[in-house]
């Protein structure tokens, strides 16, 4: 299968780049460039990439707004946000805005196709230790809401505890471990978690469990 990519970013030189070693992959086609979000958004529905390459900080539009608005669409593309620093201050927001995770555009080029292929793939692309901080730096801002029982309710109560390993920043291996049970069953509460709660992957689980204050400021993993 074929992996169509629209790369995002207002510097002409970061586009070339990307653009002339995914060139090079079997696996992966450059659909197109863009280099502000409204570009981005006339792109990919012009276009329709399974994934997008997308810069975060751009001018006219932020790869926030674009994210937000192309994942409001139905069958919108997978969005890997593209940042100079692991904990720029929009990365959250546009994890909230529907992003599957980020990607320091430092990155060595092994790192790029597997962002690539794991963003496709359906999962996050969130390392566990990112992720704490960038929950604690979110948490220690935001008063966290109640979650409704209705909702939590209609988790059974292994895979609300796998909830909270997920939000705390526990990769599968890590969970499993916890709950002593395989990866496989680990996969299997997660996957029926996210069809309860709606959630498309690991970081808009994140997301929700430190929104609804199911995890709080300063608890462990």
């Amino acid at each position: 299968m074929t992996i169509r990519v629209l790369i995002v970013d207002d510097q002409e030189l970061i586009r070339t780049g990307f653009r002339l070693f995914l060139q090079t992959q079997d696996d992966i086609e450059v659909a197109g460039e863009a280099a502000d979000g409204h570009e981005a958004l006339a792109q990919s529905a012009a276009l329709a990439p399974d994934v997008v390459l997308m810069d975060i900080r751009m001018p006219r539009m932020d790869g926030v707004e674009a994210t937000s608005r192309l994942t409001a669409a139905g069958s919108s593309p997978r969005v890997l946000i593209l940042t100079t620093y692991d904990l720029d201050e929009y990365v959250f927001g546009a994890l909230r805005a529907g992003a599957s995770g980020f990607l320091l555009k430092d990155a060595s080029r092994d790192r790029l196709l597997e962002a690539i292929h794991v963003v496709h793939d359906g999962e996050a692309l969130l390392s566990p230790s990112i992720t704490r901080r960038m929950i604690e730096d979110y948490a220690s801002r935001a008063q966290p809401l109640r979650p409704t029982s209705e909702l939590m309710n209609g988790l059974t109560p292994r895979e609300r505890e796998t909830l909270l390993l997920v939000a705390r920043g526990l990769s599968n291996p890590e969970i499993a471990a916890r709950l002593v049970v395989t990866e496989a069953t680990v996969k299997s509460h997660i996957g029926s978690m996210f069809a309860k709660l709606q959630l498309r992957d690991r970081a808009q689980a994140v997301v929700f469990a430190y929104e609804n204050g199911l995890v709080l400021p300063g608890s462990s993993g």
